[in-house]
């Protein structure tokens, strides 16, 4: 949604779509926003609560039948199992999304880390489809005059043009911008902690078997899981920038994300907002 400084600050129902890469303070952003009067839609949660909450469970429930008595026990309904998502933390969903790699160093086989991306994939899709119904929800329900969607580090890898359409149109789209320093403290925490990644087809296709050339390996159970993702990450944080800027360019806004840093409150983050708006407008 384009619109003025003054327009925005003039609408009685403010919603915002707030984008970047995992780590660029998006969330951090978002809490800073009044809680009794701004609806936090976390893209993460959703994805995790509505639509990898069963694939999870099963992958769970696969792995404890292997054990003789934890299997009796699923078997007989005397225990249960469930996931236990925060708004802050959905470890376990990263522990699905997993690593591709040698399975003796916790990495899966290419072919079930593949589905399970496309699992994520399907799942993000569907999250921000889901935006403008939570929009609604938190108004007509709950009362919340204003709502931040706070989407997930690979939303700009959707590829849905009706999902960015709708979502531009019910809300003012904001990037935040990583300037170099700030990737490179992505890239030392990626390196210093690697986690679990979403990358698209394309991309994984072609940096695995660059990968595998440039360490003399044939296959991908070959490969360390944490290796690849310290190798890979800075690549894919070149990859996603070029995505975002597009998004940003036909969508949207951009803000550099360290100028959130030193924002206190709603009214910091309204200012800083307007002058994005007003600069592009």
């Amino acid at each position: 949604m384009k619109m003025t400084a003054k327009q925005f600050m003039e609408t009685p129902n403010k919603v915002i779509t707030l984008l970047g890469m995992s780590g660029v303070g998006k969330t951090a952003f978002s809490l800073k926003l009044p809680r009794n009067s701004w609806f936090h839609y976390s893209g993460d949660y959703r994805i995790a609560t509505r639509y990898l909450d069963e694939p999870i469970l099963d992958e769970v429930k696969r792995v404890a039948m292997q054990d003789p008595y934890l299997r009796h026990l699923l078997q007989t309904d005397s225990i249960y199992i469930r996931n236990n998502f925060t708004f802050e933390h959905q470890f376990s969903v990263s522990s699905f999304l997993g690593m591709a790699g040698d399975p003796a160093k916790g990495g899966l086989s290419i072919d079930e880390f593949k589905r399970r991306q496309a699992i994520f994939r399907d799942a993000e899709n569907h999250a921000m489809r889901d935006v403008e119904v939570f929009m609604q929800k938190s108004r007509n329900i709950y009362g919340y005059p204003h709502f931040i969607n706070d989407a997930g580090g690979s939303v700009c890898s959707l590829t849905d043009t009706e999902c960015w359409e709708r979502l531009s149109a019910i809300s003012v789209v904001v990037y935040l911008h990583a300037d170099e320093s700030l990737e490179h403290v992505l890239i030392d925490r990626a390196i210093s902690k690697p986690k679990p990644l979403c990358y698209e087809d394309d991309f994984l296709e072609q940096h695995l078997a660059q990968y595998l050339e440039e360490n003399s390996m044939q296959f991908a159970d070959q490969v360390d899981p944490e290796e690849f993702v310290r190798w890979v990450f800075p690549l894919l944080i070149d990859y996603r920038r070029p995505q975002y800027e597009r998004i940003a360019e036909k969508y949207g806004y951009t803000i550099e994300a360290e100028k959130i840093w030193g924002l206190k409150d709603e009214a910091d983050i309204m200012d800083l907002l307007c002058h994005a708006l007003d600069d592009l407008s």
